[in-house]
């Protein structure tokens, strides 16, 4: 038995927050039901590459473990099943503008008239509050309020665009996970639900307790590509080796930074790790010298059983057979029922007493839309 085996979320977002969000659920138990439009559905099933006509491969990935119902919540038909849906849940997501769900007829105030012990979650860019609340916007956007773009990237360069959605993933889904589980935690004491008002610029705001802290407490304004954890430190940084690949060394501690200039042959640099600014400029270009005298397999061999905090900078494609990604089941490779063999990242969150398994694969369109309406007596 999973922990949230019995609890039923209804799922009405699209692309990536909301999907990783309630796949984090659907792994754990939770019978998570898609609600999506009959024309179009997530709109990620039609990204590139496809594996089926109507699922991509960014989609498989994120919507295993699910149910998917076609509902158009502008007929009064399928409206009047959504709200028998409803008194059947626990939790609904959805990651609409503030405002939609209320027009349509089908907003908090009014659901939970029907089904006052569910939890409604709404993700947005800005939540529910605010001169910004209905504004438009994107994981670049939120980045770029956050203060968090503003430090990415190389010094008197211009700010670098994070390869992954830090505040899709980190500043609503992953935050949207952990306030639905207080919520479901507080409801199973008060038997009653609540609003879930998730905004990705707060989330990500969340994550600059190593920065912002400082800066209000010095005064001093932090520059790109200077911070400690950023590019400011020579124990702290990319290196490139002779055929052209990268190390990353993350040698904090003066143990480790020890460590790692024996290893390099600058022993001379060990009494330098906490040097101002200017001079570890001048280190990161010695070491950087050194490390390039060798290539990256050269550099692992003599840094094997080393603690030195090196590790080499690996690509997609060699990460799936790296040891420890495959001891934890990272990256899993599954049967998919219409192409075969297919590879899926795994999850994250290891319990001891649950172990998470592929029960589902991601739905067609509407696949369980007489299956789910047969279950409310329709």
């Amino acid at each position: 038995m999973l922990p949230l085996d019995g609890i039923r979320v209804l799922d009405l977002t699209r692309l990536l927050p909301g999907p990783y969000c309630s796949l984090l659920l659907a792994d754990y138990g939770a019978d998570v039901i898609k609600v999506e439009d009959p024309k179009s559905g997530d709109y990620a099933r039609w990204y590139e590459p496809r594996v089926n006509d109507d699922q991509s491969a960014m989609f498989i990935s994120l919507n295993r473990n699910k149910r998917s119902i076609t509902l158009d919540l502008k007929d009064k038909q399928d409206k009047e099943a959504f709200v028998s849906l409803v008194k059947t849940a626990d939790v609904l997501i959805e990651s609409f503008r503030p405002g939609v769900m209320d027009r349509l007829g089908v907003g908090y105030e009014e659901l939970k008239v029907h089904n006052p012990k569910m939890i409604y979650c709404a993700i947005t860019g800005y939540g529910q509050t605010g001169p910004y609340a209905k504004e438009a916007g994107h994981d670049l956007n939120f980045l770029s309020y956050s203060g968090l773009l503003h430090l990415q990237g190389a010094p008197n360069e211009k700010p670098l665009i994070p390869s992954v959605q830090i505040s899709d993933i980190g500043g609503g889904a992953l935050i949207g996970a952990v306030g639905i589980l207080l919520a479901i935690m507080d409801a199973k004491k008060t038997n009653t639900g609540q609003f879930v008002d998730i905004s990705m610029l707060d989330g990500t705001l969340s994550w600059m307790h190593t920065i912002l802290p400082n800066y209000w407490t010095s005064g001093e304004m932090p520059n790109r590509g200077e911070l400690t954890l950023n590019g400011g430190k020579a124990c702290y940084e990319i290196y490139r080796t002779k055929d052209d690949r990268f190390i990353s060394v993350g040698a904090l501690e003066y143990k480790f930074w020890k460590n790692f200039c024996k290893v390099i042959g600058k022993e001379e640099l060990i009494g330098q790790l906490d040097e101002p600014l200017e001079q570890q400029r001048i280190m990161k270009k010695e070491v950087q010298a050194a490390i390039l005298q060798k290539t990256l397999t050269e550099w692992l061999v003599l840094f094997e059983g080393i603690d030195a905090c090196v590790s080499p900078v690996l690509t997609p494609e060699e990460l799936a057979d790296h040891p420890q990604i495959k001891h934890r089941h990272m990256i899993e490779d599954i049967t998919h029922p219409k192409v075969g063999g297919i590879k899926q990242i795994g999850n994250p969150i290891k319990l001891s007493n649950s172990i998470v398994t592929t029960r589902r694969h991601a739905p067609r369109l509407g696949e369980h839309t007489n299956e789910i309406l047969k279950e409310l007596g329709f």
